[in-house]
């Protein structure tokens, strides 16, 4: 019963914040709502003893719950500034994140310091002229716009406005001119963070040339914003973008070899290796700044780490819902707004749960240096996300399980390699530079995999109209092969419990 429980309340309010996400609600409607469904809780629990009942209602209420809280952080932009847009302004702000440099110029994420309770954020992009950081409070003047959506080479709408809209970004602002006031205004750990995450990009670029070092900087920290538009296209036409995207895929591979590492040391036991696991996640969290982003790939990648080392997946798939829905609740918008979310938690499944599934059809495949594992995980993740791929970028890859195959084995050396050259280079470049070059061979060696594939003529089609509701079907039918018994078994005992 406590199961039933636990599931109708996480997916009443996940599909509560859903609805809310698309459409608009009358708040006094929903209160009604709400208070009716606790009023039939109440009945059902003291007066009839229906458990049926009982679900329904925890249900109900937790869906309106769901709307409830999105409904809260769905506030517009002040009035104030909504009549400024068009116009030239002067603001003052602090940069409130790390920049994002860019291939042709930074963009610089602002909030505005202001006496009202919503302090809403602009962001900017500027030339590569002054180093900004975070925490530098700015005096700024230009044209401030509203964001609009734009069409992606790919053919599909991308909705730019509720993307920016999840970080609170209401504004958008081109070149304006710029004036540091003072620096240091930010929080101090994420200032040392952000530090120690710049010091050990620059040691490790001494140390790696690029367009490689680029490659490096994904692969660890998830910085391919200064990739060339080439060079994004082709991991796009390859189907490896995944692997220099903050998600909780790349950093499970490592996470998991270093866990498989200490399981073959004698009398070191399981726990430790799961321990250490965690640690490294810990450390690229660290690493990264600790975003919202990395924060989310980071508990992904624990629960497949743990599900896939103890083969618990009943438990750890009741901590996936929960954390999903613990990181719905900090920001609704992530749901429905969030790609590297959707893709984050769509891949955990496909790790957890569709891998074991399909591992038998590949025990024709050396089990040697894990490449056994790696297949059977390259495989089942891409066939799990290739719907929402597709209905999301419209892009299908023909090369993208070849191309990943004689890559992925390789990534966790590459990375373990990037980690160490990195921190070695913060007290030795000449210590650091062997392993550099090191790093530089496989790397090389993954970029000429990337540009052979992404160069065939037919690497990758486009499909633009690819349908919302085929998308949906696919997934029911996912999820009934996946759990099929579990959701007859849960209507057959609720039926006898209505009966």
């Amino acid at each position: 019963m406590r199961d039933r429980i636990f599931h109708s309340i996480c997916f009443g309010f996940i599909f509560g914040v859903l609805l809310r996400s698309f459409l608009s609600a009358d708040f006094y409607l929903v209160v009604l709502f709400g208070v009716i469904a606790f009023s039939l809780f109440l009945f059902f629990s003291l007066v009839s003893k229906n458990n049926w009942g009982i679900i329904s209602s925890i249900f109900i209420f937790a869906f309106c719950l769901g709307i409830f809280r999105f409904h809260a952080v769905d506030t517009p932009a002040p009035s104030i500034y909504e009549s400024q847009v068009g116009r030239e302004v002067s603001m003052t702000g602090v940069i409130a994140d790390a920049p994002d440099i860019r291939e042709n110029n930074q963009k610089l994420t602002v909030e505005i310091r202001t006496v009202l309770k919503i302090r809403p954020k602009i962001l900017i992009s500027t030339e590569f002229g002054e180093d900004y950081k975070y925490g530098d409070e700015i005096n700024f003047e230009g044209k401030l716009e509203k964001p609009e959506n734009f069409i992606t080479d790919q053919g599909k709408e991308f909705d730019y406005i509720n993307y920016l809209r999840k970080d609170g970004i209401f504004y958008v602002m081109s070149y304006p001119s710029i004036e540091i006031v003072s620096r240091g205004n930010g929080n101090f750990i994420r200032s040392a963070l952000f530090d120690i995450k710049e010091k050990f990009l620059e040691k490790m670029n001494l140390a790696v040339q690029s367009p490689e070092s680029l490659l490096m900087g994904g692969l660890i920290l998830g910085e391919k914003a200064a990739f060339s538009d080439e060079l994004r296209q082709s991991f796009i036409n390859t189907g490896t973008i995944h692997i220099v995207a903050l998600s909780g895929y790349n950093i499970t591979i490592i996470a998991e070899w270093i866990m498989k590492l200490f399981s073959k040391v004698p009398y070191v036991p399981l726990n430790f290796g799961i321990g250490a696991g965690i640690f490294t996640i810990l450390l690229f969290i660290l690493m990264t700044g600790a975003s919202s982003t990395a924060i989310r790939a980071g508990v992904m990648a624990t629960l497949a780490l743990i599900a896939r080392a103890t083969g618990r997946n009943y438990d750890v798939t009741r901590a996936l819902l929960l954390a999903g829905v613990f990181m719905i609740l900090l920001n609704p918008f992530v749901l429905a707004f969030d790609v590297s979310f959707q893709l984050s938690f769509i891949a955990t499944i496909a790790l957890i749960f569709f891998t074991p599934k399909i591992e038998k059809y590949f025990l024709w495949v050396t089990p040697h240096f894990k490449l056994r594992d790696i297949v059977s995980v390259t495989c089942a993740v891409y066939i799990f996300v290739l719907p929402f791929i597709l209905y999301k970028m419209g892009n299908l890859s023909i090369v993208a399980l070849p191309a990943n195959i004689l890559i992925l084995p390789l990534i966790p050396f590459t990375m373990l390699l990037g980690f160490l050259t990195g921190f070695i280079g913060l007290i030795s470049y000449i210590l650091a530079a062997p392993l550099g070059f090191i790093s530089y061979l496989f790397l090389h060696y993954e970029l000429a995999v990337i540009n052979f594939f992404a160069n065939l003529p037919f690497a990758a089609f486009s499909i633009p109209n690819f349908s919302l509701i085929l998308t949906l079907l696919i997934y029911v039918y996912f999820i009934y092969k996946l759990f099929g018994r579990s959701i007859k078994k849960f209507f057959i005992d609720n039926a006898g419990d209505a009966c």
